[in-house]
């Protein structure tokens, strides 16, 4: 089996996690729902970056330990 599937599989991941958060953060209920919801945006983004640093960090150790131990 061809070891590139799994970077694409990986990237689809990552693609459709990071689509749905910005789809979920710019909905029109979170933005007439909470007045509040744009304020300190900077503390969020920061939050939400080292979320997803650590997130692909973590998955990206794992594949490639995945793939080195099962080749």
């Amino acid at each position: 089996m061809n070891l590139y599937i799994y970077y694409v599989i990986f990237a689809l991941i990552l693609l459709s996690g990071s689509v749905a958060t910005f789809m979920i953060g710019l909905s029109r209920k979170n933005r007439d729902g909470d007045q509040t919801y744009f304020q300190k945006t900077g503390v969020k983004w920061v939050r939400l970056t080292a979320l997803y640093v650590v997130s692909i960090a973590a998955g990206l150790l794992a594949l490639l330990a995945y793939i080195h131990y099962s080749a």
